[in-house]
């Protein structure tokens, strides 16, 4: 997995006119918790924590100034709603070697059986317990031949090496739905309402 060093800064302001503050500097407030030390508040740069926060689970070398470097993963990432720009980030301190509970996304390969069946993502991201350091990024899971009614299960999905479930085994991931299930919509409801009259 990949490991993007950021330079942060601690700060010391708080409250909604210094977050205000910063990012009209093209800044983020973030803040810095984990293995039972106090929350650590920070100004961390916002264009190269945008485009870190690109690969998901990615694994951040903070360069603290005055606290020397620090490793974390991103926990929560909070955007403004309408633009899209990075409002706020929680990350958790992990240590090399430490595993840690995250979602990775699922992706999907192949095509299903002949017949207009539509497939359901029950679960969008897996959940999994992994080293900090070595976070997949995804899974790939096959759905070549299924067949309406069929599903994938968790316990289904290959994961790589040290890389286990944190969900239960039977969890479903993927499920093909019957495309004749669907409710009928446009004319052939009218049609329908105007045989039963």
């Amino acid at each position: 997995m990949s490991e993007v060093k950021l330079t942060a800064e601690t700060r010391t302001e708080f409250g909604k006119g210094a977050a205000r503050r910063i990012r009209r500097a093209s800044k983020v407030p973030g803040v810095l918790y984990g293995h039972g030390s106090d929350p650590l508040h920070l100004t961390l740069p916002g264009h190269d924590l945008l485009l870190a926060l690109r690969t998901p689970n990615v694994l951040i070398s903070l360069d603290i100034d005055g606290k020397g470097n620090e490793l974390a993963i991103p926990k929560s990432v909070q955007r403004d709603p309408i633009k899209g720009f990075l409002e706020h980030v929680d990350l958790l301190l992990v240590k090399r070697g430490e595993k840690v509970n995250v979602e990775i996304p699922i992706h999907t390969e192949g095509e299903l059986a002949p017949g207009g069946n539509l497939l359901e993502h029950v679960l969008n991201a897996l959940p999994v317990e992994a080293e900090a350091t070595h976070i997949p990024e995804s899974v790939t899971v096959s759905i070549e031949g299924l067949e309406s009614g069929a599903s994938v299960l968790a316990k289904d999905v290959k994961l790589p090496s040290g890389v286990s479930l944190a969900v239960e085994e039977d969890a479903v991931v993927l499920q093909v739905l019957s495309a004749q299930a669907e409710e009928p919509t446009g004319e052939a409801a009218e049609g329908e309402e105007a045989a039963e009259a």
